[in-house]
C-alpha cells in the first residue's frame, strides 16, 4: 500500500486543491483504516465554501462517507479488511461528561477530535475508532450510505422533538436534511407540509411523500399552513434551512407553529452572533417550546447512524432519489459550484467519488 493518498485541501481563497499528502495511520489496536469510496457535500460544508478561513486552510474537511475496510488493528473484532462500511464522523474525545454517556455531539472537544481524523471524508483513506464503522448490507450501495449522516441529523432533531403519529408537521427546507426529515416524519406516522424556494427540490419532495409542498416565493405560506392543520398551525415545525435564511426562518418558524406547540432548530447557524428579529411576545404567549438539535448520537442504547442504516436498508428511506449529482474528487471545485447553484442545477446532494 503507498504511503501517501490524494486529498482535497482547502485554499486560502475557499476552494480546493487536490495533492497527495502522507497516508493516515492506525494509531492505536482499536482503530480502522478505510479506502473511502464517496463523500457526500452538506450544508455545513456549503457554508464554508470560497471563504478565507485561516484555520482550515491546508485542511481535509468532509463528514458524509462510506468506504471499505482496508486495515483493522488487533484488538477490532466487529469488521474485517474487504467490508462494505459507513463510518459515523462524530468523535468527541471519550473524557468529557457528555462522551461518558454518549452523548458525543455535545462534547466540547468534538470539532478538534473530528477535524483531526474521522471528519475528513475529502480524501482516498480515513482512520476511526472500529465503533464508528458500521457494516452495510449488500444490496445498499456506497452511493446511498452516505447520505446516512444526512438522516441521523434528521433523526436526532425528530426524537428530541417527540413527534407523534398524525402530527401536523412543517419542515422548513428541501434540502437533503429537510428531505431526510420529511421521510422520517412520514415514516412515524405525521402529516407534513414542506416549504421552499427551489421547484426541483420541492418535486422531489413531493415524489417522496410529502402531502403539500409550497414555493414560499409564490405562495401564501401561512394561508397554506393554516389550511393544513385546521387554522391552529403546526404541532412541530423543523427549522432545516439553516446559514444566513436562519434570519427569516426562525421567525416564520415561530409563526407558523400553533399554540403549545414546538419548533426545532436544525439547519446550522452561520458562527458569531446574528441579529434576529422574533415576535417573542407571541412566542411566550404560546408557550412555544424551541429545541434546538446539534447533529447526531447515541438514542437510548442505540447509535442513531445505526438506526437509520436499518431504516435505509428495509426501504423505509430513500436515498438514491436525493443523489441528483456525482463528480470524482478531481472535480471537487466543480461539484461545489453545482451544489451551491441548485437553483440553477436542481442539485439536492451531491457526491464525490474516489
Amino acid at each position: 500500500m503507498s504511503e501517501s493518498m490524494k486529498a482535497a485541501l482547502k485554499t486560502a481563497e475557499g476552494k480546493f486543491e487536490v495533492k497527495e499528502v502522507e497516508r493516515v495511520q492506525i494509531p492505536a489496536p482499536d482503530w480502522v483504516l478505510a479506502r473511502v469510496r464517496v463523500s457526500g457535500i452538506c450544508g455545513t460544508d456549503l457554508r464554508h465554501w470560497e471563504k478565507h478561513e485561516p484555520e482550515l486552510e491546508c485542511k481535509i474537511m468532509g463528514h458524509e462517507l462510506a468506504g471499505e475496510v482496508v486495515e483493522v488493528g488487533p484488538e477490532v473484532k466487529n469488521v474485517k479488511p474487504g467490508d462494505r462500511v459507513v463510518i459515523e464522523t462524530l468523535l468527541g474525545d471519550g473524557t468529557c461528561d457528555w462522551c461518558r454517556v454518549q452523548q458525543y455531539n455535545l462534547c466540547p472537544n468534538l470539532y478538534n477530535v473530528r477535524m483531526e481524523t474521522v471528519s475528513r471524508a475529502f480524501a482516498e483513506y480515513l482512520i476511526g475508532p472500529a465503533t464508528k464503522f458500521h457494516k452495510l448490507p449488500d444490496h445498499v450501495s456506497f452511493e446511498e450510505a452516505t447520505l446516512l449522516d444526512t438522516f441521523s441529523v434528521s433523526l436526532h432533531a425528530q426524537h428530541l422533538s417527540g413527534l407523534h403519529i398524525n402530527d401536523k408537521v412543517v419542515v422548513i427546507g428541501a434540502g437533503p436534511i429537510g428531505l431526510g426529515q420529511l421521510q422520517l416524519a412520514k415514516a412515524s406516522g405525521a402529516d407534513v407540509l414542506i416549504i421552499d424556494v427551489v421547484e426541483s427540490s420541492l418535486q422531489l419532495a413531493r415524489e417522496l411523500g410529502a402531502d403539500e409542498a409550497v414555493n414560499s416565493n409564490k405562495e401564501d405560506v401561512r394561508a397554506r399552513v393554516m389550511a393544513f392543520t385546521g387554522d391552529r398551525g403546526a404541532d412541530i415545525t423543523f427549522e432545516c434551512a439553516g446559514g444566513p435564511s436562519m434570519q427569516e426562518t426562525f421567525a416564520e418558524s415561530v409563526e407558523l407553529t400553533r399554540i403549545g406547540g414546538k419548533v426545532v432548530i436544525v439547519g446550522g447557524f452561520e458562527k458569531g452572533k446574528m441579529p434576529m428579529e422574533i415576535d417573542w411576545q407571541s412566542l411566550q404567549m404560546k408557550e412555544i417550546q424551541l429545541i434546538p438539535s446539534a447533529s447526531y448520537s447515541f438514542w437510548d442504547i442505540y447509535p442513531e447512524m445505526k438506526i437509520c442504516l436499518d431504516l435505509l436498508a428495509k426501504g423505509k428511506l430513500n436515498a438514491r432519489k436525493m443523489i441528483t449529482h456525482s463528480f470524482p474528487l478531481d472535480e471537487i471545485n466543480k461539484a461545489f459550484e453545482t451544489a451551491q447553484k441548485k437553483d440553477e442545477t436542481g442539485a439536492v446532494f451531491v457526491a464525490l467519488t474516489m
